[in-house]
């Protein structure tokens, strides 16, 4: 892949488009600090969707967070689009669909951004970029997007840049803890009920207080009850309770990390917490956590337990994965065989696995102020 560094003012103003989840503007702050250090002195600013902004709070790459809604309406998107035009020295596009690359060419008198060979407007989007780079499949979505900036002369950061600001924690038990957060976004991702009450009974048997996270909707609180209520042994509890930098110094200080496919996993692999991922249909090429120091090595798309940096990657290989469906519904709220079928001990050894290992990587930046207890 060719390089190209490109002429920027002193005082550049550059905007990285991340139109989508939570987890993947998370996955897009290496590619920030690239761009924060390649230019030091520009003016750096993301557009995100709303409710993705958080995992952005107190990032120091950041001079300003631009939202747009998930879902807006005509008038919304065009008034947007009459507000970025042409307001940025570089536009980077970290997706190569159509909105987020259409947004980047009306932002920037220079473009960045990733292209697709098999997808509409491939054509077009080809030659609208000063710079484009073909996206690739084996490439996890971490180092695909630091080819962006390798793309742009930019020297590569690898870690994620977790949330950080003022930090409020209920009190925690005073003995060693871990965290379980039981919710992924979609049921598809789900392991069993039993399964996590099972782990909570075998890391009580270790000597570890439960930590139980989770997010404050309604829906979520009532499965979290389901899941909690009448746990044995007691769960603290603090889904609802946290923002982000709260969550990301609860993390940091747990003796492990045992969550499914989503953000909060992301975050904690990015934290530096020991991680055990548990992972159902999704191949983890492209989105399994990334530790702290990169991959090693790509993940592997099945495998029993997989082992990379400060994260253990748990999966029940039945023969039908990675099948990259919504479960095997195929719909947000269908079952998956493969978690249905994963067995406690699975995940109760790769938790064995991460404790005898002793790993506890450190992110590169200083830590974030002790928390104080509310």
């Amino acid at each position: 892949m060719t390089t190209t560094r490109l002429d920027l003012p002193p005082r550049a103003r550059i905007l990285v488009v991340v139109l989508r989840r939570l987890g993947d503007v998370l996955l897009t702050t290496p590619l920030i600090r690239s761009l924060r250090r390649a230019w030091p002195e520009a003016r750096i600013e993301a557009l995100v969707f709303a409710g993705t902004e958080g995992i952005l709070s107190g990032n120091p790459d950041l001079d300003d967070v631009v939202i747009m809604p998930a879902r807006p309406t005509t008038a919304q998107s065009l008034a947007l689009a009459r507000q970025l035009f042409r307001r940025y020295d570089l536009a980077v596009s970290t997706q190569s669909g159509d909105r987020p690359s259409a947004f980047a060419i009306l932002a920037g008198r220079q473009r960045v951004g990733l292209v697709d060979k098999g997808t509409s407007g491939y054509w077009w989007k080809r030659h609208a970029g000063s710079v484009m780079v073909a996206v690739d499949p084996s490439h996890h979505r971490v180092a695909e997007l630091l080819r962006l900036a390798h793309a742009v002369g930019a020297t590569e950061h690898s870690d994620l840049v977790c949330p950080a600001g003022i930090v409020r924690i209920p009190e925690v038990p005073a003995k060693p803890y871990v965290v379980l957060h039981a919710n992924p976004l979609f049921p598809f991702r789900r392991w069993t009920d039993d399964g996590w009450r099972a782990l909570a009974h075998g890391l009580d048997q270790r000597g570890f207080a439960i930590v139980a996270t989770g997010g404050p909707g309604e829906s979520e609180r009532a499965y979290l009850d389901r899941v909690w209520s009448n746990a044995a042994p007691p769960v603290t509890r603090l889904d609802g309770r946290l923002d982000w930098p709260s969550l990301a110094a609860l993390l940091r200080k747990a003796a492990v990390f045992v969550g499914p496919d989503t953000s909060v996993t992301h975050l904690a692999a990015g934290s530096g917490t020991p991680t055990v991922a548990i992972y159902g249909p999704a191949s983890p090429i492209q989105m399994g956590p990334w530790p702290i120091g990169g991959l090693d090595g790509t993940w592997h798309a099945t495998g029993t337990i997989q082992h990379r940096g400060n994260v253990w990657l748990v999966q029940n290989p039945l023969p039908c994965m990675p099948c990259d469906r919504l479960g095997c519904q195929n719909r947000l709220d269908s079952y998956s065989r493969c978690l249905d079928e994963l067995a406690p001990a699975a995940v109760i050894g790769a938790v064995d696995a991460a404790l005898a290992a002793g790993v506890r990587a450190e992110q590169a930046d200083p830590a974030p102020p002790t928390p104080t207890p509310v």
